[in-house]
């Protein structure tokens, strides 16, 4: 069996200046200069690497 993600719009913040840590579901991880902090639907946090980032994400100009 496959499947395909459904499109979700996500908040997003970064590349971030300063390295930092992050509460996430699964404890507490490291977001690095350059990587993406995003927020999920459920108001989730987690880092994203970004050759990870721009490989999954299209950023939407117009939205706000």
């Amino acid at each position: 069996m496959k499947a395909k993600k459904k499109p979700v719009v996500v908040d997003v913040r970064g590349p971030i200046e300063f390295s930092e840590d992050i509460v996430t579901l699964e404890g507490v991880m490291r977001a690095d200069v350059g990587d993406y902090i995003i927020t999920g639907v459920k108001g989730e946090r987690y880092p994203c690497k970004p050759d990870i980032f721009h490989e999954t994400y299209d950023i939407l100009e117009d939205f706000e």
